[in-house]
């Protein structure tokens, strides 16, 4: 079964299937990953062209944290065995149409992840490439990675989780 079939097979896309005009919720999970040289992990995705940090829908019987981990580990290879908590996204300035012109208001935790191991594998299916970057030469990005950023660099400097 391919990635398109897996989808629809998923719990996301019986309720999509179920619901296929309507704006549904997505609640996941973003991992952000940073390097001994201070350079950000980002993914090419595979169905959209666009560089971003790892993310996605939560699977049932998994929290969020959870979710940023694993969604890290299938996208990339790498495997977090700690994760921060840093932001969440919630609000209605996070509804968005996909290139399937199908919408959802995100319910995203992002989660800096620590302790990596493995090796940068990126799955074709979800990544067409990975690779470490510096924030001022990140290629074409996701909508969602300035604001990332900047919520990062204010959870490191006051302690609060950043939420919108």
């Amino acid at each position: 079964m391919g990635a398109v079939e897996e989808w629809w097979a998923s719990y996301h896309g019986k309720i999509r299937a179920a619901l296929p005009d309507e704006t549904l919720f997505l609640i996941g999970g973003r991992g952000v990953v940073r390097d001994d040289r201070g350079r950000l992990l980002l993914i090419k995705r595979a169905d959209t062209g666009i560089w971003a940090f790892p993310a996605g829908g939560m699977e049932i019987g998994e929290s969020m944290v959870d979710c940023a981990i694993r969604e890290t580990y299938e996208e990339t290879g790498l495997k977090a065995g700690q994760a921060t908590p840093f932001a969440l996204y919630t609000g209605p300035d996070h509804i968005y149409t996909n290139v399937f012109d199908h919408t959802y208001q995100h319910i995203i935790l992002a989660c800096l992840l620590t302790d990596v191991t493995g090796e940068l594998n990126p799955d074709p299916e979800e990544a067409t490439d990975a690779g470490f970057f510096h924030p001022d030469e990140f290629p074409n990005q996701s909508r969602t990675m300035q604001r990332t950023l900047a919520d990062l660099e204010a959870f490191e400097r006051t302690g609060r989780v950043q939420i919108s």
